[in-house]
């Protein structure tokens, strides 16, 4: 396209911006030379705002654009050429909807697949036409306009956006908003993507205009929009992880894309996601804003059906060190991926030897040279073996509005404890808040990184900082377990071939709750495309698991988990001692294991062994650890505590958490079975090949 015709295109919006021909050419270089590209088949607009004029900055933006640009370009095989990115200053009102304009609307042609994203604040507004009620909106860079006697917005209505994707020529096209609109009260310094709603402030006339005319056009698509919440009070949140901060949502949605194939039904990518929210601490729920409920992600055609846990970026000059980006790793895994990890090249059978990690970024060395030469930028990398590091904490974030000698005290207090670190809240990633009570100012609690309060992990009113947090020890033993069986997480790189099923048994209404399966065992098709309703088990249902064995190997099976009250449970596979005297039956916990080719329910599907669900209303989490060893160790641990098993169903209280869950990182350790030379960091970490273990995990609402 040339740049006269270019810049006549958008003449209108340039003379209401107020911006000349060189300003524009100066900020909009790269969508000059987007557009002057031949007609492409997959065109993605990508839009991140940290930097707002006199509103509180975000921070997890820009890497948000950024973890959809590696995405796309890696693993859908778009062109960096058709990805148009308006980022901070760049994103004004005009710009985004000239930019939507000609680099979607003039370029889609049938057939072709588009991607909208955008991340930065949502708010609410009123519009003159419907005084009455308030607009979703997105907040542009240039959001608020000067004006003499009145306030003007200068918002992107939702409304004007979702017409501008039904315009496009193309039904495949999805929209990704890791925004909200409603502003909670802040907590704890979280932070949200909502702005207080303005009841005095007008909407730029512009825009209304802009929105009148798009209501005349005909609108043939039917776009998939995904957004960061289902709850509209809901704030969608972004977090400080290791190096960076990003929106939960599109971290949560860009790593679970990168490890699975799109073919999977809406629902249960969504649920896949939302699993993966819950166990970053989030109550964030995405959503599928329209109705079509039963649609796949086929609007974002992977490149090929393997998935990875990230690409190749660069190789330097001497043909041994390569670059790596690694957004496929699970975000909670990815703080403690330790030194000596490898790859293998989805390709090839070239492996890579993690040196050093920066962020969503590491360098890695090549394992052999003699296979170098295949070695290209842009080849997807899996995960081959995970290095874990043996000394891990638990790290509470203490709130900034604790006084100073309560920061120093509850410091003092924490670090009593061998496993647990503090930091202040925002400066470092944390797993936990220790904050008062903002309804009751004279207690401190232990929270959740979404704000809600942890149960049994409240001290009383007047109760002193260090009492309190003595008073925590037995709830942190467990939380920082919750947090090592986490690290085992790895259902889209494991090897080793299994499926579990979460159901309730009840003869009035059975039904399937939840279904996980690794996706690397070799298979062409799975089951997991199975459309799965919503997550949530009533309380008093009867329960079981359906675990089957998809492998050519024995598994074990070690199940941990946290109830609806934050204790650590676990299933206990109970056998009496056929010599066992009379004065002494204590039953001794035997193995779980399935031969391959097997399923195994759990428990038995009998009135001895029945798992019912009790209340609370609250949530649940469950990790299904396999492994072609068996669990010595954890079984020893099991043994240690003194459990009684006449009162306990088959699923029942973790009394000893943390020493069970080191033990089976041993286990884990110990049945990968690495060369010596893969090995030489086993004092200080636990090496987990992926061939040989196999981790899923579950999150269910009971209510």
């Amino acid at each position: 396209m040339k740049r006269r015709t270019f810049l006549q295109r958008i003449g209108s919006i340039l003379a209401v911006l107020g911006i000349t021909e060189a300003e524009w050419l100066s900020l909009g270089n790269r969508y000059y030379q987007a557009l002057a590209q031949p007609s492409p088949r997959k065109l993605a607009l990508l839009i991140g705002i940290n930097q707002y004029p006199k509103i509180p900055a975000l921070s997890g933006c820009l890497t948000d654009v950024e973890l959809q640009r590696e995405l796309l370009i890696h693993r859908f095989g778009f062109q960096g050429s058709d990805i148009l990115t308006l980022t901070e200053e760049e994103a004004s009102r005009e710009f985004i909807e000239a930019a939507f304009l000609d680099h979607l609307g003039k370029q889609a042609k049938p057939s072709d697949v588009v991607v909208f994203h955008f991340s930065g604040y949502g708010s609410r507004v009123k519009l003159e036409t419907s005084s009455e009620t308030m607009q979703n909106a997105l907040v542009s860079a240039n959001a608020n306009l000067i004006s003499q006697n009145e306030k003007i917005v200068n918002y992107v209505l939702e409304e004007t956006l979702l017409l501008l994707l039904r315009s496009l020529p193309t039904d495949r096209v999805t929209a990704v908003l890791d925004t909200s609109y409603y502003a909670a009260t802040p907590l704890l310094g979280l932070k949200s993507r909502a702005l207080p709603e303005s009841v005095e402030a007008k909407l730029a006339s512009e825009e209304l205009d802009f929105l009148q005319q798009l209501k005349t056009q005909k609108l043939s698509s039917t776009p998939i929009v995904l957004a960061a919440t289902s709850n509209p009070k809901q704030p969608a949140r972004e977090e400080l992880f290791s190096g960076f901060s990003a929106g939960l949502f599109t971290y949560a949605l860009t790593q679970y894309l990168w490890e699975f194939t799109p073919t999977t039904r809406i629902q249960v990518a969504l649920s896949d996601i939302e699993n993966s929210l819950s166990q970053l601490g989030s109550k964030q729920q995405p959503a599928l804003l329209n109705s079509q409920k039963n649609q796949h992600l086929t609007s974002l055609p992977p490149d090929g059906i393997i998935g990875a846990e990230g690409a190749v970026r660069a190789i330097e000059e001497d043909g041994k060190t390569v670059h790596l980006w690694l957004a496929g790793l699970p975000p909670q895994v990815l703080l403690y991926y330790g030194v000596n990890s490898r790859f293998t090249l989805a390709t090839t059978t070239e492996e890579l030897v993690l040196r050093s990690r920066t962020g969503l970024t590491a360098k890695a060395q090549i394992a052999q040279i003699e296979g170098a030469n295949s070695l290209e930028v842009g080849q997807l990398v899996q995960e081959a073996v995970r290095v874990l590091l043996r000394n891990i904490h638990l790290i509470i974030a203490l709130d900034t509005g604790l006084e100073r000698i309560e920061r120093v005290d509850a410091t003092s207090a924490f670090a009593a404890f061998p496993h647990v670190s503090t930091v202040v809240v925002g400066e470092k990633p944390a797993d936990y808040l220790f904050a008062k009570l903002q309804q009751t100012p004279s207690r401190y609690g232990l929270f959740s990184l979404s704000g809600e309060l942890i149960s049994n992990a409240i001290g009383e009113a007047g109760e002193a900082v260090k009492l309190t947090v003595q008073k925590l020890a037995p709830k942190l033993s467990t939380l920082l377990a919750a947090k090592l069986w986490r690290l085992t997480e790895n259902q889209g790189s494991s090897r080793l071939g299994v499926k579990a099923t979460l159901e309730i048994i009840n003869k009035i209404s059975p039904r399937v709750i939840m279904q996980r399966e690794t996706v690397r065992n070799f298979k062409t098709e799975t089951s997991i495309q199975k459309s799965l309703p919503t997550p949530i088990v009533p309380i008093g249902s009867r329960m079981q698991y359906r675990v089957e064995n998809q492998s050519d190997r024995p598994v074990y099976l070690i199940l941990l988990g946290l109830n609806n009250n934050h204790t650590a449970i676990a299933f206990y596979s109970w056998e009496t001692p056929q010599e066992a005297n009379t004065a002494d039956t204590k039953p001794l916990l035997k193995e779980v294991v399935i031969a391959p080719g097997e399923t195994l329910t759990l428990p038995q599907t009998n009135t001895a062994s029945e798992w019912m669900i009790s209340g609370p209303a609250s949530e649940c989490e469950h990790q299904l650890i396999f492994s072609t060893a068996p669990f010595n160790t954890t079984l020893a641990a099991l043994n240690t505590a003194k459990y009684s098993t006449a009162e306990e169903g088959p699923i029942g209280p973790l009394l000893n958490s943390l020493d069970v869950v080191q033990a089976l990182l041993q286990d884990l350790h110990n049945a990968s079975a690495l060369k010596t030379e893969m090995n030489s960091t086993t004092v200080d970490s636990h090496s987990l090949d992926v061939n040989n273990w196999a981790s899923l995990s579950f999150s269910f609402q009971v209510l």
